[in-house]
């Protein structure tokens, strides 16, 4: 502050700075419309109000339906002899698995070349089966990984011909 002497009184004037806006001022003015406006653009992207203005195109979608047709016919599956084995365990209790598997073919025609090489199969299976720990048949992701590594044996076994898909019609743990 100032002080200045009028004739006998003295005056107290306050010293303001030149220029410039008060912080309060600044955010009112400035910062919170700058906000509004940021915001509400970002919603009207989001929300895709603003598709039409920066040119974006609404591509319709069309439903593909797709008409599956086999090659060589229908499917075809083929029951293989149920299988039961003692499971590698590290203490004293035993045990065992009871499964008994499907082989979905690509067609009828392929059943005599499975018939075939049957005991080739059915001893791939039972090798790898007997290697298994009962941790190893836990949960969904062990089940997934059984029916991977016996699709994989299956088809190393009755190559040319290819299964598609291995199917477990039973499965017991013991």
């Amino acid at each position: 502050m100032t002080d200045e002497t009028v004739g006998d009184e003295e005056l107290e004037v306050e010293a303001r700075p030149k220029g410039g806006m008060s912080g309060k001022k600044l955010v009112l003015f400035f910062i919170l419309p700058l906000l509004l406006i940021l915001i509400a653009g970002a919603g009207a992207y989001f929300t895709g109000m603003l598709d039409s203005l920066l040119g974006k195109e609404e591509v319709a979608e069309e439903e593909v339906v797709e008409e599956v047709i086999p090659a060589h016919g229908p499917a075809a599956f083929y029951d293989v002899p149920e299988l039961l084995v003692n499971l590698n365990s590290s203490g004293n209790k035993k045990h065992f698995l009871k499964i008994t598997i499907s082989l979905e073919l690509e067609s009828q025609t392929d059943i005599p070349g499975i018939e075939a090489v049957m005991p080739r199969i059915v001893d791939n299976f039972q090798v790898y089966l007997r290697e298994l720990r009962i941790e190893d048949l836990s949960g969904s992701a062990g089940i997934q990984r059984l029916r991977e590594e016996l699709l994989l044996r299956v088809n190393a076994a009755a190559a040319p011909i290819k299964v598609k898909d291995v199917l477990f019609q039973e499965m017991l743990v013991q």
